[in-house]
């Protein structure tokens, strides 16, 4: 069993993800959110919402009507989340492009978590360009996570190297 490497303390500006709820709490996101792919703007937003998760990086999920849906199809692959529900994914089909599962949504949230209803996340790790206001954000470390990491949080992170069992 590996034993969870103690937590960063954050400076200014920044925040721990050890600091962060569980069950997760779902925030306004100030800044504009950007997801680009092939040059394409995505997704666009100055509405998202993130969820806070302890251990996890935020994901930021982001109102369809700033989500380019034509340039999505549903995908057959779905997932529980014990605290908001079942999701539903949404794969990539550009002319040129097509990234299976790159983004999910839960179309009927539990209870708690009825914000997020008609918004997407998006992995970070799947497409060009995740961006967080000013700042390009990279994925949360781990295949399974949809966390971005951006310079105002530190970790350590779940997904990291030998955090399977934290």
């Amino acid at each position: 069993m590996t034993t969870r490497p103690s937590p960063i303390v954050p400076g200014p500006g920044q925040e721990s993800v050890w600091d962060y709820p569980r069950p997760p709490r779902v925030e306004v996101v100030p800044e504009r959110i950007r997801v680009v792919v092939a040059g394409v703007t995505l997704a666009d937003s100055t509405q998202a919402l993130r969820i806070l998760e302890t251990a996890g990086a935020p994901v930021y999920y982001l109102p369809r009507i700033d989500v380019r849906m034509d340039l999505l199809a549903p995908s057959a692959h779905g997932t529980h989340c014990e605290w908001k529900g079942d999701a539903v994914y949404h794969s990539l089909a550009m002319p040129g492009r097509a990234t299976p599962n790159i983004a999910w949504s839960y179309p009927h949230p539990c209870p708690g978590y009825e914000a997020i209803r008609d918004h997407l996340a998006f992995y970070a790790g799947l497409v060009d360009e995740a961006w967080v206001g000013d700042e390009r954000a990279t994925p949360q470390p781990g295949r399974f996570y949809g966390g971005w990491v951006t310079s105002r949080i530190v970790g350590p992170f779940k997904g990291e190297p030998g955090s399977s069992t934290w």
